[in-house]
């Protein structure tokens, strides 16, 4: 008679009880599929509807946490605003005559170390030519455009509308300081862009700068507001540029920048890239100012504002506040001045550190000169400066561009 060994009769035990264990999770796993599958097809009463209708309240909140935002197919859709803009961007040539030196020289510096700028070799006029865009704001044909657009002894200008007409315009007047120029050809019942608020625009709003870009005919790119007030760019004299990524191609300058209920908000003035390539940044004249100059143009030919007659200010760097006793870099260093001068007879002086004007705290050297030049003239503004770190006030006269004077 066999015997079987021990291990062998534990071993099968254990096997019959795993089986059993298995077999009882797969029979009760059929049971409460059953059950499910019954409570789905049993019909349902209000109770239950009602508890389901209380569960989906309580839960619907926090599903409104989490649901995604809307997704807009392809982005914003500006064909509408921009098909009607481009009607009113023109493209603008310029000829200027420009005088030049006949000397091989005149860019070899060990040449002009011992000769001097004296022209021994005579000089001659050539004529050089400009491109960019303008922007028809009358149906009577003024046009507005950059001054660097215009150029210097210009000679003739070409205004190519939409429309494929070329027609020869004139110079009404331009405004070096702030980079614009404005136009006129003899043409009535012209496309116009409506002038916008600048003042409205927002960081992150969409805008629209078209112009004329390689002399190609009417383009347009996107971006956005970047920035606004932006200064110290080396664009201009008076600088309050609109900054956006929208790309302003070379020809742009003088184009439209529009924005969303296509309403002119800009004149494109340039890029600032170290590539030299539009992926730069791109600035443009806010349309509040440009207007002031264009109304100043058409009834005066030039542009008034006021001035505090000859003076020179920086801006305050972390050294000279250091130096001159102010407690941080707001302000504006006087540093220079006449002594025959509005400002030496209302007591400033050289070191002086302008802080406040009529109010207005003052951030920079650029704020100060827009305050100025927005200053009507024969109105007394009242300045604060820091002296040695004390603060002095001053009454400070303002008179007219286009009267102030060096006395003698």
């Amino acid at each position: 008679m066999s015997v079987t060994p021990w291990f062998r009769r534990g071993s099968l035990s254990i096997l019959l009880i795993v089986a059993g264990f298995v077999a009882g999770i797969v029979v009760t796993g059929w049971v409460r599929a059953a059950e499910i599958f019954r409570a789905a097809e049993a019909p349902r009463t209000s109770g239950d509807i009602a508890l389901d209708q209380r569960a989906a309240s309580a839960v619907a909140p926090a599903q409104a946490l989490v649901a995604a935002p809307a997704v807009s197919g392809g982005g914003p859709d500006f064909t509408r605003i921009a098909g009607l803009a481009i009607k009113g961007v023109a493209n603008i040539s310029s000829t200027q005559v420009v005088r030049t030196r006949n000397s091989p020289y005149q860019n070899d510096p060990f040449f002009r170390y011992f000769f001097g700028d004296d022209d021994q070799f005579g000089s001659r006029d050539r004529r050089s030519t400009s491109l960019g865009s303008g922007v028809i704001i009358s149906p009577d044909g003024y046009v507005v455009t950059n001054n660097h657009v215009v150029g210097e002894n210009v000679r003739e200008i070409k205004i190519a509308l939409p429309d494929k007409r070329e027609i020869t315009g004139k110079v009404i007047g331009t405004d070096p300081v702030t980079d614009i120029a404005l136009l006129k050809i003899p043409v009535t019942g012209l496309p116009v862009i409506a002038w916008g608020d600048s003042g409205q625009l927002k960081v992150g709003e969409w805008v629209l700068a078209i112009g004329s870009p390689f002399q190609l005919s009417q383009t347009v790119t996107a971006g956005i507001v970047r920035a606004t007030g932006r200064a110290n760019m080396g664009f201009a004299e008076y600088e309050d540029f609109i900054q956006t990524d929208a790309a302003i191609n070379p020809g742009n300058s003088g184009g439209a920048l529009i924005n969303t209920r296509g309403e002119l908000v800009g004149i494109n003035t340039g890029i600032y890239s170290e590539s030299g390539g539009y992926q730069g940044i791109g600035f443009a004249v806010p349309s509040k100012l440009a207007r002031h100059v264009v109304d100043d143009l058409m009834k005066y030919g030039e542009v008034r504002r006021g001035s505090i007659g000859p003076l020179g200010i920086e801006k305050l760097t972390p050294q000279l506040a250091e130096e001159y006793g102010a407690p941080n870099t707001n302000g504006a260093l006087v540093s220079r001045m006449a002594r025959v001068s509005e400002t030496w007879d209302a007591g400033i002086r050289t070191g002086d550190v302008i802080v406040n004007m009529n109010g207005q705290a003052i951030d920079d050297a650029s704020q100060f000169l827009r305050l100025v030049s927005d200053a009507k003239p024969g109105t007394t503004a009242a300045i604060r400066v820091l002296r040695g770190g004390k603060p002095m006030e001053f009454k400070l006269p303002i008179v007219s561009t286009s009267t102030s004077r060096t006395r003698r």
